[in-house]
């Protein structure tokens, strides 16, 4: 039993009790709160202490009174890897002292006794103190001993001097501390990435012909070029043979269709094999390092099933499910189905060989060709812990290495998997149009603990999304919808060509492309530019300059006077980078408003706000201001300049 008189309750951030970690990049600080008390009405102290996993010894930070016994202190974080964090508080009886005996001067009481107990806490720092601070205290000790120096010790006793070196020095006596938590820091990308999606075999420019990654060099310039720093393959192992998918899903493939690159493992290989019509091992190799000479990362698709003719299936059956009648059920997710995808069965009895092989298969990607970023097909259709551990596994080895999940699912599950690692996730952010739907969906993205182990990757549209407000819509639709994606979540991505190109022709009634890429071979005019690619270059290039854009909960929404504009200020934690995003949610005509200023953070005074798409500045003097935008160019992007 503990002998203490100090309560700890309601430590944050934390997640479940500490069951999970929270999440921060390098460079990022965390800031920590917790109610902190004890009996009557003695002075509490209170500190965090933190430590990286490979440090030795604890650091502290002393917390501040906030209100109501409510206690804060922030610290950063400045290596990937673990945190530990836990907090300390205690009645401090030296500080407690000089509280006391303030009081009593200040009502005109005799305190010398009071003063010979002074002394006393003075003697018991006296070895932790520096010189200078020694021979103040011995000074002040002094006269607190003296008759004749009464004035000058009831002066001393009161003084901000004494008062900061016993802060300094706190006695610690029956101190409490609440449970250690923890804090996983990763590299920067997992929390500002710009990604970009094309199938590598549309990456011919020749009718007819499959692309190679030797097609896919000749397009990284382009890529680098429009901003994007992540550039996200599907799948590139063999395609099965059995039950491939033909075009526009259909169930039968006929002579020549490619099948989906999600029907993994052939007769070619499988999870650790590249699909031949793509290329080699060393051709893949070699897009992997031209791409990182660029800026680039090439995310790879670690999709987790099986053709019915992967090698698996016949190597180790039991990872699957068979039926009473020798078959395996292929995968749905009703209405769609998927008959050239086995799924694996991960309750087999064999589950301790197969988590290796599976998480072989990661690392053989990371060792062997030095992928960093995997995108994580359909996540929440295998075990959490499955995730938990094979995440943890990696990153052991490889803490570089980041993991986007691919789950549009239920949101309780959606926010497991990223409690049990996952780097990034989607969003709903696909199907949220109105201005009361963004609104309260980011602020449940950044005003909720989802900030503390959630970080967001808007998408605006997917190879297997899209969405009704693209389905034939205008220019207009096409930027803004990039636009808000891109300054309200610090991660972003596009299913390239078909979003630049506005190709959004649907299946009826369905929001699916129609002449998917997934079935078949596209064509694509690379050197093709227009006013989208060059907006969507202009506002990664921004996103790359300024730090505001950068994170993701550093938001707040402004008031308009028309539900047709979004407002919304953002700015890094430091303030040096302020920025206000107004947006015409209406693609077919222009909106006029007026736009209310935060002026409860940026502070109430003129300033110069300047448009870094178009090069146009304004100065605002009020706190509601005029603008208008037409569908040409739907969106300002301010720079706040005080």
């Amino acid at each position: 039993m503990l002998q203490t008189r100090i309560v700890i309750e309601n430590v944050q951030p934390q997640l479940d009790a500490g069951a999970f970690f929270i999440k921060r990049v390098v460079g990022q600080s965390v800031m920590v709160t917790a109610d902190v008390f004890p009996d009557g009405h003695d002075v509490v102290e209170c500190c965090v202490k933190y430590k990286h996993e490979k440090d030795k010894s604890w650091q502290e930070v002393r917390m501040t009174h906030v209100s109501n016994d409510l206690w804060s202190a922030t610290f950063k974080v400045d290596k990937q890897g673990f945190y530990s964090y836990f907090v300390e508080g205690w009645v401090d009886y030296a500080l407690n002292w000089q509280h006391g005996t303030e009081r009593k001067i200040q009502d005109n009481q005799h305190v010398k006794s009071e003063l010979l107990e002074g002394a006393e806490y003075i003697q018991a720092i006296l070895k932790q103190a520096d010189a200078k601070e020694k021979e103040y205290l011995k000074k002040v000790a002094k006269y607190f001993a003296s008759e004749k120096d009464y004035d000058k010790a009831v002066a001393e006793a009161m003084s901000h001097q004494l008062h900061d070196i016993f802060k300094k020095y706190p006695t610690r006596t029956l101190a409490n501390k609440s449970a250690e938590l923890k804090v996983y820091v990763d590299r920067k990308k997992a929390l500002f990435s710009t990604w970009y999606e094309f199938f590598p075999r549309s990456a011919s420019s020749e009718p007819g012909k499959h692309g190679t990654f030797k097609d896919c060099e000749k397009l990284l310039p382009r890529v680098a070029a429009m901003g994007f720093d992540t550039l996200y393959f599907p799948p590139v192992h063999p395609i099965g043979e059995v039950n491939r998918k033909g075009k526009n899903n259909a169930t039968n493939a006929a002579p020549g269709d490619v099948g989906s690159p999600w029907g993994i493992g052939s007769k070619h290989g499988g999870h650790k094999s590249i699909h031949p019509e793509l290329g080699t091992l060393s051709d893949f190799k070699s897009l992997v390092k031209k791409a990182k000479a660029l800026g680039i990362e090439v995310a790879m698709d670690y999709a987790l099933q099986a053709a019915p003719d992967h090698p698996w299936v016949k190597e180790h059956p039991a990872w699957f499910k068979w039926r009473p009648d020798g078959t395996v059920q292929y995968a749905e997710n009703p209405p769609k189905k998927y008959q050239d995808i086995q799924p694996i069965y991960f309750e087999s009895e064999d589950w301790k060989n197969l988590w290796q092989e599976l998480l072989d298969t990661a690392l053989f990607w990371v060792e062997e060709c030095g992928i960093r970023v995997f995108r994580v097909d359909n996540p929440h259709t295998k075990p959490f812990f499955f995730w938990g551990w094979l995440i943890e596994q990696v990153k052991k080895k490889h803490p570089d290495v980041l993991f986007l999940a691919e789950a549009f699912t239920r949101p309780k599950i959606m926010h497991e998997l990223a409690k049990q690692g996952f780097s990034q996730s989607y969003t709903y952010f696909t199907w949220r149009n109105s201005k009361a739907e963004l609104i309260e969906y980011v602020t449940e993205l950044t005003q909720t603990n989802q900030r503390e182990f959630y970080r967001p990757n808007f998408w605006p549209n997917t190879p297997d999304i899209n969405p009704y407000p693209l389905q034939n819509g205008n220019e207009a639709i096409h930027l803004s919808r990039y636009f808000l994606a891109a300054t309200l979540s610090s991660s972003v991505g596009i299913y390239g060509p078909v979003y630049e190109y506005m190709v959004s022709a649907a299946l009826p009634g369905k929001e699916e492309y129609l002449d998917s890429e997934k079935y078949e071979c596209r064509v694509w005019d690379w050197d093709l530019q227009n006013k989208l690619t060059h907006v969507i270059s202009k506002i990664n290039q921004l996103r790359h300059e300024l730090p505001s854009l950068q994170q993701t909960n550093n938001v707040e929404f402004c008031q308009t006077d028309n539900d047709q504009l979004i407002a919304y200020y953002k700015w890094d934690d430091d303030l040096s980078d302020e920025t206000l995003m107004i947006v015409n949610l209406d693609p077919y005509y222009a909106k006029q408003g007026m736009v209310r200023l935060p002026i409860e953070r940026i502070g109430w005074q003129p300033v110069t706000v300047i448009d870094l798409i178009t090069g146009n500045s304004y100065n605002w003097d009020k706190e509601w201001n005029f603008v208008e935008l037409h569908p040409a160019l739907p969106f300002h992007l301010f720079k706040i300049r005080k």
